[in-house]
């Protein structure tokens, strides 16, 4: 009775045995199980994939940036480089560093001065508000006439010019405390009033000075000579 029970385990160990040989031998077993220890979970983040031309594709808030609206990143969309910028990014002020600045004396109007700034560089440039006006060492600043103060912001080209006039003494005598200006500062403003636009300019002035007093006022810049002058 105590062998029977036995050579009945024996037998089944046996089976089992044969049973793993097979699928050892023909290699589907260990590969199933394999197969079942690979993990799928996706990854934490999503990957950039390849399209049809050979792009790579970002996901959208990936790699790329903004900067005032125009976007900087280097995806596919900015394959070319970053978005054209504004028209008025592409604008500088105009100074003394990108300009030649010119001044002469006219008949008409009576004791007017122009002045000619020409941009010299290679970007166009604004010219903001009114030119800065400083005859040697004059301790105060002539006022601009509001009336001449164009709709919009004067811009130059490459090679274009841009005009002011000032007063420099009162036709009728009016004025007090006048002199000769032998050295002329010109200075820029920048994008607010009273700020500074770069560079200052010192054009030449007549041989003889240029005669001034407490009448003497500045326009704003404009397009033209007649704009300038008022004529």
């Amino acid at each position: 009775m105590t062998r029977t029970p036995r050579r009945l385990v024996g037998a089944a160990v046996a089976v089992v045995a044969a049973l793993a040989l097979t699928a050892c031998q023909d290699g589907t077993g260990l590969k199933d199980e394999g197969a079942a220890a690979v993990s799928t979970a996706p990854s934490a983040a999503p990957s950039a994939a390849p399209s049809a031309n050979g792009a790579t594709s970002t996901p959208q808030g990936a790699g790329t940036g903004t900067n005032g609206g125009v976007r900087t990143g280097t995806g596919p969309g900015n394959a070319k480089g970053p978005s054209e910028p504004a028209a008025e990014g592409k604008r500088v002020l105009c100074n003394g560093s990108n300009t030649t600045v010119t001044v002469q004396p006219v008949s008409r109007p009576l004791n007017h001065l122009l002045i000619t700034v020409k941009n010299t560089g290679s970007k166009p440039c604004d010219l903001t508000y009114h030119p800065v006006l400083r005859f040697d060492e004059m301790q105060w600043a002539p006022a601009a006439r509001k009336e001449t103060q164009p709709q919009a912001v004067v811009s130059l080209a490459p090679g274009r010019s841009g005009y002011a006039a000032a007063l420099l003494s009162a036709a009728d005598g009016s004025g007090e405390g006048g002199t000769t200006g032998r050295r002329l500062t010109v200075a820029f403003q920048g994008m607010t009033p009273n700020s500074s636009g770069g560079a200052s300019a010192t054009p030449s002035l007549p041989a003889a000075g240029v005669h001034y007093d407490s009448s003497l006022t500045v326009g704003y810049w404009q397009q033209t000579v007649e704009d300038a002058l008022g004529s």
